[in-house]
């Protein structure tokens, strides 16, 4: 049976949506979550902090650590490493799930928001990498997740929104690369995306509100994917560019209209697929 128990998972933007899935069902298991997100006070427009979550983990039979981290700053995020080594003994996986998004061409894309994408997204997940593969060095079946989409060097996925596709796609380099240069340390990483859109505080807030929520799936598919892929054997699973619901489709599943936010809507596809 494939299970999570007892693993410490250090999950970037974990405080809600798709990262706060990936730990609940993460908590099903009885693993560890380390939550390292920046939310620690309520927001008027995004829904939970990282001490909710942290109450939702517990909830579900997990144990939880709250720890406010803004990617940005490389002394944020080794402290969160630390207590999460000192509090739960080691790292067995780490998720880049945290990402900065804007979908403006390259006239309408302020620098200071490039700069962030680029910081959260490509920097950050370099970064989450680089503290936590000598903890993952010592687990029994490391993981690193990162949720970003298949690398394609068509025009098409660069001319709409450019800087965000490099940003993303510099996610994806860091899987590329790691694959092969973790490789002889037994540590896997993959990378997953959702195939549909997915029913978060993004979509609701920036890219068509209550509308294409309701032609989305709910974050719990991609937490199911995610499941599936970490508990593999990473020795013998990595370098992967999933999509959440072929990787279900592997494992059995045929009915994903359970995961469908309104049951027979038509689902608007996601724009990296």
């Amino acid at each position: 049976m494939k299970t999570l128990k007892g693993k410490t998972l250090f999950i970037t933007g974990a405080s809600r949506g798709i990262g706060k899935a990936i730990a609940l069902r993460a908590a099903e298991d009885g693993a560890n979550v380390v939550i390292a997100a920046k939310t620690t006070e309520p927001h008027p427009s995004l829904p939970g902090t990282i001490y909710t979550a942290a109450e939702e983990i517990e909830a579900a039979g997990g144990k939880a650590l709250p720890c406010a981290v803004d990617l940005r700053f490389e002394e944020q995020v080794n402290a969160a490493v630390d207590q999460a080594v000192s509090t739960f003994g080691g790292i067995d996986i780490l998720v880049n799930n945290a990402s900065a998004i804007m979908l403006t061409g390259t006239l309408e894309t302020p620098i200071k928001r490039y700069d962030l994408m680029h910081q959260v997204n490509a920097r950050g997940t370099f970064l989450c990498g680089q503290a936590c593969i000598p903890h993952l060095e010592k687990a029994d079946n490391p993981h690193i997740l990162n949720l970003s989409p298949p690398l394609c060097l068509e025009p098409r996925w660069f001319a709409p929104f450019l800087a965000y596709t490099m940003a993303k796609y510099g996610m994806s380099m860091c899987v590329l690369g790691w694959a092969a240069e973790l490789a002889p340390k037994g540590i896997a990483a993959n990378a997953l995306w959702p195939k549909t859109a997915i029913d978060t505080a993004a979509v609701r807030n920036l890219l068509g509100g209550d509308t294409m929520a309701k032609q989305s799936r709910q974050p719990s598919i991609v937490a199911d994917a995610a499941h599936a892929i970490l508990t593999k054997p990473s020795r013998e699973h990595t370098g992967h560019f999933h999509v959440d619901e072929d990787v279900l489709r592997t494992e059995g599943v045929t009915d994903f209209e359970p995961y469908a936010v309104e049951p027979g809507a038509d689902l608007v596809t996601d724009f990296f697929l």
